[in-house]
């Protein structure tokens, strides 16, 4: 696990202007064979939460999950880690605003498009989905977060909108929340309640 996070790290060393050759020295070493291309920390949270309750242990899979910082990076990722960098096997998931940015980034990389699984909205309104936002809230009263979470729905702001809107808005107000639900709300799910997208990149890899 240390060496594929040390992967992970060295890939966003050189999206970011670093050198090439840790990343493609790690790559070697380790064996990797596949990057799953992620929006964001939470995303990541919930991928892995998942495989977790699965017995799937990715990093020993030789699969790299990798948190791009915003889908408007995905062309860059998908060049270094792809057909015309590393080669590896490239999978995802995105929301459904930003599918674009994914088709034209893996695309022009010549990267296959037929593992790339997009979620309604956002994965966090496919989890909110699936669980329900009662069961939802009771998860916010485990975690000390209900008095936090009826203060919100207090806000002017938030009056006479669907609660659905509520919980996913309120996911989002503080520093860390998505990250930490992310992983929550996999945990909480049933086994034949994992949302499609989700489901489908996991029995991708």
């Amino acid at each position: 696990m240390a060496d594929m996070q040390a992967f992970q790290d060295a890939v966003t060393s050189w999206a970011t202007g670093g050198p090439d050759g840790p990343a493609r020295d790690l790559a070697e070493r380790l064996g990797v064979r596949t990057a799953v291309l992620l929006e964001g920390l939470s995303d990541v949270a919930a991928v892995e939460a998942l495989a977790a309750r699965r017995g799937r242990d990715l990093a020993a899979e030789k699969v790299c999950v990798v948190p791009m910082g915003g889908a408007m990076s995905v062309g860059r990722y998908a060049r270094l880690l792809g057909p015309p960098g590393l080669g590896l096997r490239l999978t995802g998931l995105c929301d459904e605003g930003e599918k674009g940015f994914y088709e034209r980034g893996l695309t022009r990389s010549q990267a296959s498009l037929q593992d790339i699984y997009v979620c309604t909205a956002d994965l966090e309104d496919e989890l909110i989905r699936a669980l329900g936002t009662s069961a939802i809230e009771e998860i916010f009263r485990s975690e000390g977060d209900f008095r936090a979470w009826q203060s919100f729905q207090c806000q002017p702001a938030q009056q006479g909108r669907p609660r659905h809107q509520q919980v996913r808005r309120f996911l989002g107000t503080k520093k860390g929340r998505k990250i930490r639900y992310g992983r929550l709300l996999v945990e909480a799910l049933a086994p034949d309640r994992t949302p499609p997208p989700l489901d489908g990149l996991l029995a991708s890899l």
